[in-house]
């Protein structure tokens, strides 16, 4: 999808209405993980972030992308051996049920992640 929307809602509004509670779902799992990250458009994605990235998704023809982040995927690669993955993302698939849980537990522990890394640079920058 090539966008120049800044609107997550817009971003939704042109999706097929099959495909839309899986993403409004998705949105919803995030938004509630992390109520303060910041919802925009990047990349031409809804995306969020918190002390830095947080996650992307995008909508494709069979599957939910989500972008958690190589880190991510390498540290749930056990729990995510059901799905398909590749360095930074997994796929979600249209027709099955959203792991809500596991998608809730990448978010935190990429929030986490994010508030680690930016503690480590104040405390550096001191």
């Amino acid at each position: 999808m090539n966008m120049n929307s800044t609107a997550v809602d817009d971003y939704l509004a042109l999706i097929n209405s099959e495909k839309l509670p899986l993403l409004q779902q998705l949105r919803n799992v995030i938004r509630s993980s992390v109520p303060e990250a910041e919802e925009g458009i990047f990349w031409n994605m809804p995306g969020y972030r918190w002390n830095g990235p947080l996650v992307y998704y995008a909508a494709y023809k069979n599957h939910v992308g989500f972008y958690p982040g190589p880190e991510i995927i390498s540290a749930f690669s056990d729990r995510l051996s059901a799905f398909k993955t590749s360095k930074g993302a997994v796929q979600f698939d249209y027709q099955q049920e959203l792991p809500i849980d596991l998608i809730k537990a990448m978010v935190i522990f990429r929030m986490n992640a994010n508030e680690r890394k930016k503690a480590f640079k104040n405390k550096s920058m001191k």
